[in-house]
């Protein structure tokens, strides 16, 4: 068919011509040319029609940005709610299984110098093993509810009973969720194995835990009027920090061992892929189900009060404020920050020391919940 309309546009040009020929002493000739000769012209070059960016390109496939990374992701995706799961610093548990889909990752110290992680995944339905799952903390609950996640933990402490028992809070555990009688919704999600010991041993599955969702009445798409679709900004193009001068300190390596001092959790920036690669106990740290190592396009160290609450040494943390300050690293670079955050559901929010709200790069996002008065060392 095509061939065809070719043959007809080179046809019209030669029948142009001949009458421009028949007609060659005549004035009438001249203008008959002109125009024929044009009209062939237009006829037979190929329309070239204006191309889609590539935001309307994705658009048109169904994909929409992710509020947790600013990447493409089907829409369908987008839609389904987080899981946010406790999983372990201690040396002998790791690695974890199913860490590296963490788009944002908590890391906050518990009683015993002891750290503990909170992974906020999105894309959880096809991970066939996901842990080991720990217990949980009260002050963990601010951090997961601005994310609306189903919340996977493997029991907790008295002083998160009144939080967790709570209508809005979506939780699955395979423990006592706050000591004696905490009460265990969703326990069936959960399996051990045999190859670690109690309490480094308890896994789950997303089988397992849309089936707990089913039981227990959770949905597993975003709650419409909960969920908060606003979190971070993020940069339009790459943000090297250049903008604020000498301002941005050079940051290629980030020690957190004052903040954590059991894991001694650390950052080396590679310039290759621009991307902060972690390490935990001086080894990186890897995900048991593909042996990648953990990489973040943003590190923030947010600053935070705190107090021990007894004599076991449970810690608690003030999330909700407007007057701590902390780090924010990218591309190798560090500049000093103001958070906030207002409320349960309401995102936390990092300004520069100008009033204007970061902005992040896309990719992950690693989280440091730091006991003010405890520095970050980073050259």
């Amino acid at each position: 068919m095509r061939g065809k309309r070719w043959i007809q546009k080179i046809t019209a040009a030669a029948l142009a011509a001949a009458v421009a020929v028949s007609l060659s002493g005549t004035g009438f000739a001249k203008e008959t040319v002109v125009y024929a000769a044009e009209e062939a012209a237009q006829t037979a070059m190929p329309q070239v029609l204006p191309q889609p960016t590539p935001e309307e390109a994705y658009a048109a496939a169904g994909f929409v940005r992710s509020v947790y990374t600013n990447e493409w992701i089907p829409a369908e995706q987008a839609g389904i709610r987080p899981i946010a799961v406790m999983m372990p610093t201690d040396r002998i548990a790791q690695p974890s299984y199913g860490i590296s889909n963490a788009k944002i990752l908590y890391e906050i110290m518990e009683e015993g110098e002891i750290s503990r992680q909170m992974a906020i995944i999105d894309d959880w339905t096809g991970l066939p093993k996901i842990g080991n799952v720990r217990s949980c903390r009260a002050y963990y609950l601010p951090e997961a509810t601005e994310w609306d996640p189903i919340l996977v933990h493997f029991g907790g402490v008295v002083y998160m009973k009144d939080r967790i028992t709570a209508p809005d809070i979506n939780n699955i555990t395979g423990a006592q969720q706050y000591g004696v009688a905490g009460g265990t919704p969703g326990a069936e999600a959960f399996f051990r194995t045999t190859d670690r010991k109690a309490p480094h041993n308890a896994y789950t599955s997303a089988p397992g835990i849309v089936n707990a969702c089913a039981q227990l009445g959770y949905p597993l798409n975003i709650r419409q009027g909960v969920y908060n679709p606003k979190h971070f900004t993020f940069a339009q193009g790459i943000n090297t920090l250049e903008q604020y001068g000498a301002a941005a300190a050079t940051a290629n390596a980030i020690d957190l061992s004052q903040i954590y001092t059991y894991t001694k959790s650390a950052f080396v920036y590679n310039p290759a892929d621009g991307l902060y690669y972690k390490s935990i106990h001086g080894k990186a740290q890897t995900d048991g189900l593909n042996g990648e190592q953990l990489k973040f396009a943003n590190v923030i160290v947010q600053n935070t009060k705190w107090a021990r609450l007894d004599d076991k040494g449970y810690l608690a943390f003030q999330n909700i404020d407007n007057t701590e300050d902390g780090y924010y690293f990218t591309k190798g670079k560090c500049i000093h920050v103001i958070w906030q955050k207002m409320g349960d559901y309401l995102p936390t929010v990092y300004y520069d020391d100008f009033g204007n709200e970061i902005q992040l790069n896309e990719g992950k996002t690693y989280i440091a919940v730091a006991q003010k008065g405890r520095p970050v060392i980073y050259n």
